[in-house]
C-alpha cells in the first residue's frame, strides 16, 4: 500500500524536523507557542478561506457526505456521553470527541486519496463537512467553555464571529456559495500564508514530543484509550455499517468512505487544544497513537475492500 505508506512517511519526516527542533532548542523556549499561534491566528485561517472559497459545495448533498457525517456524530456523541459520566469537563471532553472522529483528511487525506483511491477530490466531502461545520462548533464551545467567555448572552452567541478559525471557514464558504471570484492579488497572498498552516502544526506536534512522557499514562489513559479505539476501529466500522446497509454503496463509493473515515486524528486538533490551553496532553497521545495505529487498519481496509 504506497499510498498510506507514502502518506504517513511525509507526516513522519517533519513531526521528526520539530522533535529535533525542539531537542536542540533552536526556535527557543517559545518556539512551540509561536508556531501554535502562527497556525491557529494566521496560516489556518487563510488555508480555510482559500480551499473553500474555491470549493464546489455540490458535495454537501452527497452520500458520502452524510456516511461522516452520521459516523462523526456517532463517535463523538459515545466519547462525550463517556465524559459527561466521568466528569472530564466540557474542554477536555471537546478535545477528546475531536480526536474520535476529526480525521486528518488535509496532509494525510489527500496523498493517500491520490495513491489508494485515485482521486485527490475524493476527501471533499470530509474535509467540507469538518472545515464548515465541525470545526466552527468546537472552536465555539471551547470559547463559550473558557475563562473569557463571560458577558451579555447576545456578545457570546457572536463568538464565532471573533473566532479567526470560523471566519476563515464562514468566509470561504460565502465566496463559493456566491460564485464570486477572488482577485489574484487577494488570493495569491492568502494562499501563501495559508501553506505555512500544515508545516506549522506539524513542527509544534513535533516540538511537543519533547520531554514528554509515553502516551497514554496517567490521568489522561482512559480519554486516550478511548478516543484512540473510536477513532482507529470504532469510526471506520460505524462508516462501513451505514455505507453498505443503509445507502447501499459498494464498490469503490464504499472504499472512499471506509478509508476517510480510518484516517487518524488530525493534526490540528493539538493546535485547538495548546491554543485554549485544555486536554493538550489528550490531544498529543490520542493524534500520535492514532497516527501509529491507524497504518495496518488502513492497509487492512484497502486489502478487504479494494
Amino acid at each position: 500500500m504506497q499510498g498510506v505508506l507514502t502518506g504517513f512517511a511525509v507526516i513522519a519526516v517533519v513531526i521528526a524536523v520539530g522533535y529535533v527542533l525542539g531537542l536542540r532548542g533552536h526556535l527557543g523556549p517559545q518556539g512551540r507557542e509561536v508556531l501554535t499561534r502562527l497556525a491557529f491566528h494566521v496560516a489556518s485561517p487563510a488555508l480555510l478561506f482559500t480551499t473553500l472559497a474555491t470549493a464546489d459545495l455540490s458535495v454537501v448533498f452527497s452520500s458520502r457526505l452524510l456516511v461522516t457525517a452520521l459516523s462523526t456524530v456517532a463517535v463523538a456523541g459515545a466519547f462525550v456521553a463517556v465524559g459527561v459520566v466521568r466528569r472530564w469537563g466540557v474542554g477536555r471532553t471537546t478535545i477528546g470527541a475531536l480526536c474520535s472522529g476529526y480525521v486528518n483528511s488535509g496532509n494525510l487525506g489527500i496523498p493517500i486519496a491520490v495513491y489508494v483511491l485515485g482521486d485527490a477530490s475524493l476527501v471533499a466531502p470530509v474535509l467540507l463537512f469538518q472545515l464548515v461545520l465541525v470545526t466552527p462548533v468546537a472552536v465555539t464551545i471551547l470559547d463559550l467553555s473558557g475563562g473569557g467567555a463571560k458577558g451579555p448572552l447576545w456578545r457570546r452567541l457572536l463568538t464565532p464571529l471573533r473566532n479567526p478559525i470560523a471566519l476563515g471557514s464562514l468566509a470561504g464558504v460565502a465566496v463559493a456559495a456566491t460564485g464570486l471570484r477572488v482577485p489574484a492579488p487577494v488570493m495569491d497572498p492568502l494562499t501563501l500564508i495559508g501553506n505555512m498552516s500544515v508545516p506549522a502544526v506539524l513542527l509544534a506536534f513535533g516540538i511537543s514530543l519533547c520531554g514528554s512522557t509515553m502516551p497514554m499514562r496517567g490521568a489522561d489513559r482512559e480519554p486516550v484509550l478511548l478516543a484512540v479505539a473510536l477513532k482507529a476501529f470504532g469510526q471506520p466500522a460505524v462508516a462501513w455499517a451505514l455505507a453498505s446497509g443503509v445507502f447501499g454503496l459498494r464498490g469503490a463509493q464504499l472504499l472512499d468512505v471506509v478509508v476517510t473515515s480510518a484516517l487518524p486524528a488530525a493534526q490540528n486538533l493539538y493546535t485547538y487544544a495548546s491554543t485554549y490551553e485544555v486536554g493538550e496532553r489528550l490531544a498529543r497521545d490520542a493524534i500520535l497513537v492514532s497516527t501509529v495505529v491507524s497504518v495496518p487498519v488502513l492497509v487492512a481496509v484497502a486489502a478487504v475492500l479494494g
